[in-house]
This record gives C-alpha cells, structure tokens and sequence, in this order.
C-alpha cells in the first residue's frame, strides 16, 4: 500500500529577525498508489517544501501526511530520494554505491548482491559496476542515484528535479529510462520539475503550483497514451496541455 495522504498541510520558515515566511500554504492531496505525479511550478514555489514534507525531511507546521497508511515523521526506507546533485558516496563504486542501504539494514549478503545486480543491469550500468563516481558522466552518476533510492524496495520514490542539470539529448534519455523503470517497479512517483514538457511526458497527473506562498493551483490529468516515446510531444493532445499550463504560470 503506497497511497500518499495529504491533509492541510503549511510550512513556515522563520529566520532570525526576519518576519515568517510562508514556503508553503495548505494543501490537501492524494496520490494513488502506482501514480506518477509531477509538480510543476516556478522555482521558490514550495515543490521541493511539499517533497521534503513527505520525505520526512521538514515538519510541517499544520496537517499531516501519511503514506502506505503510517503519519511521516521522519525519512524512512518507505521513501526513496533522488536529488539534482546526484548525492553519490564518493569512495564507494556504483555497486557500492546502490549496495549501501541495503547493507546499512543488514539484509543478507545474498539478497543484497542479487538486488544490485538487477538495478545495476536496469539502469544500463552492468560494465560500469565496478568503477568510482568521479569516471562518470552526469547522465551515468544519475542512474547510479535512481538505482540506489530503488535498491531499499521504496513505496514511494520521491525526485527533486533529478534531471535539471543534464544536457538536452541525455535529459530525453533518462525520462524514457525512468518511465521504463517505473513500469517495470510500479512505486508511486512523486517528481518535482520547472519543466512543462518534462511533467507532460511523464506524468499520470501535473499538479500546477503558484508562486508563494505555494499551493496547487490546478490538477491536470495527462491522458496520453502509454508507453510514450518521443512522437507524443509533437501530438496535439500535447500542445494543448502545454499552451494551458503555460497560461497559468504566466498568469
């Protein structure tokens, strides 16, 4: 059960004598379980806020949120994260790399490098398994932070605009890869992007954030087909969605 429950959530930073500020206003969702969902919105707009509350990595300041049925009070193997910068363990290989979780929860050796073996294949990193961080490229050390989140088995995998700092042609690359991954693993995906054609191509469902105080200003359900290739961006159905949520950021 992978459900994520949402309910009157807010988040206020205060600094030391500064006025409160508000990072994010309350929100009530919920996401099914299996769904691929994007948050969609302008940097500063409380995406990465509402990520990190699920994640369990800021408290809230009103509401709750529960996910698989259990109140978020921390980070757990529940959830696994993906960041922009990749956050790789230098001094461990790729396969030390995605091994490191489950080790850390004394998973026995057997399932351990059965698990590593798998995701390392799935992320197209087999010939590399052996190598350090620093000889890959961007696109790779990526692939290497996705296999790592998936290798604790998470419910809900939680991505924080995992491909912002890749070039074009990779960033297509690794969209297609997750999408793959997702379909094979079927975990529920939160995914937070600035990007309108990103949240298109992959999401179930594009929640349009406005800027802050953050909140969810429209819910888009993406009925286009599955499995999507690069074709769907030229379709129409696509430039619709696009020219829409391009008015409410603008607006």
């Amino acid at each position: 059960m992978s459900q994520v429950f949402i309910e009157n959530v807010s988040v206020e930073f205060s600094r030391h004598r500064e006025a409160t500020q508000i990072a994010l206003a309350e929100t009530s969702l919920t996401i099914e379980e299996g769904e691929f969902v994007c948050l969609l919105g302008p940097s500063g707009c409380g995406k990465s806020t509402l990520l990190n509350v699920v994640g369990g990595l800021i408290e809230t300041t009103t509401g709750h949120v529960i996910v698989g049925g259990k109140a978020v009070a921390h980070p757990g193997p529940d959830r696994g994260m993906v960041f922009q910068n990749y956050s790789l363990y230098p001094w461990l290989t790729v396969r030390g790399n995605v091994e490191f979780g489950p080790r850390l929860n004394k998973w026995s050796a057997a399932k351990v490098s059965q698990t590593a073996d798998e995701l390392i294949e799935i992320v197209g990193l087999t010939d590399y398994a052996e190598q350090f961080p620093k000889v890959l490229s961007g696109g790779m050390r990526q692939r290497v932070a996705i296999a790592r989140a998936l290798a604790m088995e998470p419910h809900v995998l939680l991505m924080d605009e995992p491909f912002a700092a890749l070039d074009a042609q990779t960033r297509s690359r690794m969209q297609e890869l997750l999408l793959n991954i997702w379909a094979r693993k079927r975990s529920t995906v939160i995914f937070v992007t600035h990007d309108i054609e990103e949240a298109i191509f992959l999401a179930d469902r594009v929640l349009v954030m406005s800027t802050r105080p953050g909140r969810i200003i429209e819910d888009f359900k993406i009925e286009l087909p599955r499995p999507r290739s690069a074709d769907v961006v030229a379709s129409d159905e696509f430039t619709q969605y696009r020219k829409r949520m391009l008015h409410l950021l603008r607006h």
